[in-house]
């Protein structure tokens, strides 16, 4: 299919006097790793049971594959695999077991279910633990059976709804690894619900950012930062051998530099210095470093994080608004 695997038009979902999801336009590509990114409460949920036609809009539509999940929810799952946020599983039986039940309902042929359940446990990493019950398997196990659950289908898009929820760091960072592998090597859509903006940022090509039932931001991490930091110096780290003052000097009287200061004790080695530009001056600020007689060891231009975004957009006037509409409070800072 050319164009969006997701689209949404003015999607809308209401709940009485709540707006749980308000006008939501939302465009997907195949092969994307999509991060719907917001507090609990913010409509991520909501919107992920339209898509499946799972709950029906209050106002708008959305096309999953080329198919509206309201008129056509039964085509829509075939081509779908949900992971929700508490994945269940029979406890007395096996993980091969859990899938070959799985198999069974999407009327699968038994060689070819074999076949992919054997595919799907050796590309989450079960296999050794196939044939032990459920009960046995910690959490991570379990999201990981869940993953394969929906790697039977051969789905087309993924959507996982906070999937590395309760999960330690460790095991949440080799999950995350292990969906982005899967979507670059399987071209697989990934839609992917968090709260984790850490997690957020590792595995996805771009985020949205939600609130209130609103989309309040959506692009890339490195663009959001460009509109939400416009106008704002540009952050650069550099070490220098020697940071004598001639080359202070130097890198002072750089145009387009506005400050140039020694690292606080503690912050770096000897000669790291944080410079704040007004433009991208990286290349004379070396070339003048090389002039005063000195070495640049190392130069950074300092990247604002997903958490940096999030936290500004809550300060700024929509995120304000749209936090205080959620009844949700500010992220310190």
């Amino acid at each position: 299919m050319a164009g969006e695997i997701i689209r949404t038009y003015d999607l809308t979902k209401r709940y009485g006097d709540l707006t749980a999801v308000d006008s939501l336009n939302l465009e997907i590509q195949p092969g994307e790793v999509f991060g719907l990114l917001g507090p609990n409460g913010a409509g991520k949920t909501t919107t992920i049971l339209m898509l499946l036609g799972l709950t029906e809009p209050t106002a708008g539509r959305a096309e999953v594959c080329g198919l509206d999940p309201t008129r056509e929810p039964l085509a829509v799952k075939r081509q779908v695999g949900y992971l929700p946020d508490n994945v269940g599983f029979y406890d007395e039986l096996t993980g091969r077991q859990n899938l070959r039940y799985t198999a069974e309902l999407n009327g699968l042929p038994r060689e070819e279910a074999e076949r992919r359940i054997e595919a799907a446990l050796e590309q989450v990493g079960l296999t050794a633990v196939a044939d032990r019950k459920v009960a046995t398997y910690s959490r991570g196990m379990r999201q990981r059976l869940g993953l394969a659950d929906v790697l039977l289908k051969q789905p087309r898009v993924a959507i996982l709804d906070e999937p590395t929820l309760g999960l330690d760091p460790e095991a949440a960072q080799e999950f995350l690894v292990l969906i982005r592998r899967l979507s670059r090597e399987g071209g697989m859509t990934v839609l992917l619900s968090s709260h984790l903006l850490n997690q957020v940022q590792a595995v996805c090509d771009r985020v949205g950012i939600f609130v209130a039932g609103r989309m309040i931001a959506c692009g890339r991490i490195d663009e959001l930062a460009a509109q939400v930091f416009a106008g704002e110096p540009l952050q650069v780290e550099v070490e220098v051998e020697p940071a004598s003052e001639a080359v202070l000097s130097a890198i002072r009287q750089t145009p387009g530099v506005r400050e140039a200061q020694p690292a606080a004790p503690g912050e770096g080695p000897a000669g790291r210095l944080r410079l704040l530009l007004d433009r991208d001056v990286r290349g004379e600020v070396v070339r003048r470093i090389v002039g005063a007689g000195g070495t640049v060891l190392h130069l950074q231009l300092r990247s604002h994080n997903l958490d940096e975004i999030y936290r500004r957009y809550f300060r700024g006037g929509d995120g304000d608004g749209a936090a205080a509409a959620a009844g949700v409070a500010r992220p310190a800072g």
